[in-house]
């Protein structure tokens, strides 16, 4: 089956009002739609409006980097996945390995915002990923399984969420991992989400961790990886359209 790859950026905790309306602007201008590949841009929760406002009528779509697991209530500082809607969002990043670290978030923490996406309309991109003490004592695919299997939402399709690999020992460093492991993990990831959804045919998978221009085409050259979430390269125009173009 022929899956639209989508490139997605996560532009964390960086740039001011000005500078993601111009990365934003660039973006729109440049990127074409085609029947290859999809865009996201994902700004910090404060860039999501006058953002989304740039790219109104674009081929670019804007997300979340996160959600709260519940539509309202005293949750100081949080964002409610229909606040992300209201703003023109129609994805949102749950579970990053950030998130997870920095937060102390559980697989069932994840499950629950994934499962509030859903209900406000979104998409959640669901993110799971191994240490590197996890891997190098070869329990890589084992952990993987477990937080798929733990952190997708009830009621989930295969074509309503996405699932983001990102080995935590390779964000930010410049380090990926062989073509041989991304292409298994990447299967293995395809058979896990099949039993848990009936099918995984048009389920798309990403693979994130320093994804840049250099090794873009090679790692989306592979079978079970139907695009990237791309951190750093994101927030330079001309490197994130570059790992666009070599979707193909």
């Amino acid at each position: 089956m022929t899956r639209r790859v989508l490139i997605a950026g996560n532009w964390k905790m960086n740039l001011l009002r000005a500078e993601g309306e111009a990365l934003a602007a660039e973006l729109a201008k440049k990127f074409a739609a085609n029947g290859v590949a999809d865009m996201l841009v994902c700004p910090p929760a404060t860039l999501i409006a006058p953002v989304a406002a740039v790219l109104a009528g674009s081929a670019v779509s804007v997300g979340g980097q996160d959600c709260h697991m519940k539509q309202s209530g005293a949750h100081t500082g949080d964002v409610a996945a229909a606040m992300i809607r209201d703003l023109g969002g129609s994805y949102v990043i749950v579970g990053h390995s950030e998130r997870r670290a920095d937060h102390g978030e559980s697989d069932a923490t994840v499950k629950a915002k994934a499962e509030a996406a859903l209900a406000a309309g979104l998409a959640p991109i669901v993110c799971v990923g191994e240490t590197e003490a996890e891997r190098d004592a070869g329990k890589a695919e084992a952990v993987v399984e477990a937080q798929i299997r733990c952190s997708l939402p009830d009621g989930a399709s295969e074509t309503g969420i996405v699932i983001a690999y990102e080995p935590v020992w390779a964000i930010g460093t410049g380090r990926t991992p062989t073509i041989d492991d991304i292409a298994a993990m990447h299967a293995h990831m395809r058979k896990v989400a099949a039993s848990m959804l009936g099918g995984a045919d048009a389920l798309r998978l990403l693979y994130g961790g320093s994804v840049k221009p250099g090794n873009a085409v090679e790692i989306l050259g592979l079978a079970d990886v139907d695009g990237a979430l791309v951190g750093g390269a994101s927030l330079k125009a001309e490197d994130f359209l570059a790992i666009a173009a070599a979707a193909g």
